[in-house]
């Protein structure tokens, strides 16, 4: 791959398992950027920015939350109080909750507890997005509220645009979103065709950018896809991540839509080589 860099927009699965506790504990930072979004958090947390309470939680993700996950079922009950009352805080959800789900919250019912109290739903691919369901009861949100908005908003805008401003007209269905099961992951080798085009390229660069309130890609399983691109670390310095206070699609919110151009614009200019450089990896001395 000849490119001077590659850009992943709200990236899913390329190849790189999250299976198992990694997948649940993975889900802690987004479940913590909704509830701070929702003011859902202690009042503690809720007072502090958003990027000053992230870290700290996806440090407690994997130092403390991913081994306890990791124990299963042979986790003390001491410690498993303990992982429950601090997931339990930067999650918005009960203790109680969080035991009764055995420390491992699924991201859909997440979506339908978080605002339970107020009998509102949560989005799943932009979870600044509100639902309301048939009834507050439930494991999970009826339909998926972000999608309802943005179905709404674009279908009428681009098939007018095709058949009235570029004069485009079939009877061919458009279709805005569509049943995409089941997925066929079997043979995904995305991620190490990635690193091994890295390793082959000097110049190729990689940038992730992500949305805090994606539930559906969300962006901490994006950044452990960058920390396990290239386990060696040799090419750290030519993978990034920019993450941005809105959902799946960032660029629908006017300043992070300003922000991703600028990051985009930044990036192309820093991969740019000099006329000079030869495309080979210097000798270590």
């Amino acid at each position: 791959m000849y490119l001077n860099g590659v850009i992943l927009v709200s990236p899913t699965d390329i190849g790189i398992k999250r299976d198992g506790p990694v997948k649940a504990a993975n889900r802690l930072p987004y479940f913590a950027a909704t509830a701070w979004y929702h003011k859902a958090l202690s009042s503690e947390l809720q007072n502090r920015d958003l990027l000053d309470i992230l870290p700290e939680v996806e440090q407690f993700t994997v130092e403390k939350y991913l081994p306890a996950l990791a124990k299963g079922g042979f986790i003390s009950a001491e410690e498993k109080q303990t992982i429950a009352e601090q997931v339990a805080k930067y999650s918005g959800l009960s203790i109680q909750e969080v035991l009764r789900n055995n420390l491992d919250i699924e991201a859909s019912y997440f979506w339908k507890e978080i605002l339970r109290n107020r009998e509102q739903t949560v989005g799943r691919l932009d979870s600044r997005y509100l639902g309301i369901d048939e009834k507050v009861t439930g494991s999970r949100p009826d339909y998926n509220a972000e999608l309802t908005s943005w179905l709404h908003s674009f279908t009428p805008a681009i098939n007018y645009y095709l058949r009235e401003e570029l004069n485009y007209k079939t009877d061919i269905k458009y279709n805005m979103f569509g049943n995409v099961h089941p997925w066929d992951r079997s043979k995904n080798k995305t991620g190490e065709n990635l690193r091994l085009a890295m390793a082959q390229n000097p110049y190729l660069n990689v940038m992730i950018q992500s949305g805090y309130y994606d539930g559906a890609t969300n962006y901490f399983d994006a950044k452990y896809t960058l920390w396990q691109l290239d386990p060696s670390g040799k090419m750290q310095d030519r993978l990034s991540f920019k993450g941005y206070r809105s959902g799946h699609m960032m660029y629908l919110r006017y300043q992070d839509l300003e922000a991703a151009n600028q990051d985009i614009r930044q990036f192309m200019q820093a991969t740019l080589p000099n006329k000079t450089t030869p495309a080979k990896y210097p000798s270590k001395k």
